[in-house]
């Protein structure tokens, strides 16, 4: 049980991407999955985007150890149930994770996990538990306000957590739906050319040629004014999640 630390991690970089600076990002200056604010929070105000930008892989593991593996007990609980448990608080906080593990194990749903949780924990199969979790994290994130805009990328992400889970747990990992996302990501507008242009008019539905120009610009405002998004004509993180480019 206290091997997967390493291993889920590098699941869950996967899904949080690499750095992102957009200006309308409410989120700010990011590093895969790391805020400036929190890594400043951990190593000191100091720290500026330079810093974020080219993290050491240690304090990369000491942030994500410390703030959700730990907290949500993840080296007491079976492969794969650790896995599935820790990219949840990530995504939604570790509260929330430690609630839908206690819901999938009959516990008390407190957000703290303990000894009696633990013990719960050991009664139940854990490709049950893995299962019940992802329903429950699903069906959390399709009552969220923002599912039209994000829902596409959530899915994806929640469909492949559930099957690198069920794999780590000595289960089949053929879940349907479950395709990994890409670690890295290209921002482009106008003028842009390349791999992330032609991902971008793919899922537009217009015609690839990897340059984008007036007219990829004009349905690119139009799908993002249409799903919620500022239409301002940039593909970043948050259009790319929303288009389930990302999850």
């Amino acid at each position: 049980m206290k091997k997967n630390f390493k291993k889920s991690l590098a699941h869950v970089l996967v899904h949080e991407g690499g750095w992102a600076d957009h200006p309308k990002d409410p989120g700010g200056a990011t590093m895969k999955g790391v805020t400036l604010a929190t890594y400043q929070r951990y190593f000191g105000k100091d720290k500026n985007k330079d810093d974020l930008r080219n993290i050491t892989d240690e304090e990369l593991e000491h942030i994500y150890h410390s703030g959700y593996w730990s907290k949500c007990c993840c080296d007491e609980v079976p492969p794969g149930v650790d896995y599935a448990l820790f990219d949840s608080a990530v995504n939604s906080g570790p509260g929330r994770g430690a609630k839908w593990l206690q819901a999938a194990v009959g516990a008390k749903q407190d957000g703290g996990i303990g000894p009696k949780t633990l013990a719960r924990v050991k009664e139940h199969d854990p490709l049950q538990v893995i299962d019940l979790m992802c329903d429950r994290r699903l069906s959390f994130l399709r009552n969220l306000s923002t599912w039209s805009t994000f829902g596409k990328g959530w899915e994806r992400r929640v469909h492949g957590v559930r099957a690198t889970a069920i794999a780590m747990a000595g289960g089949s990992s053929q879940v349907i739906g479950a395709i990994a996302p890409s670690v890295d990501y290209t921002i482009v507008k106008k003028g842009s050319r390349g791999s992330w242009v032609r991902k971008l008019q793919e899922a537009l539905k217009i015609q690839v040629d990897g340059k984008f120009g007036s007219d990829t610009e004009a349905v690119l405002k139009a799908w993002q004014q249409a799903n919620g998004l500022e239409p301002d004509g940039i593909a970043g993180r948050n259009t790319y999640r929303a288009l389930g480019l990302l999850a």
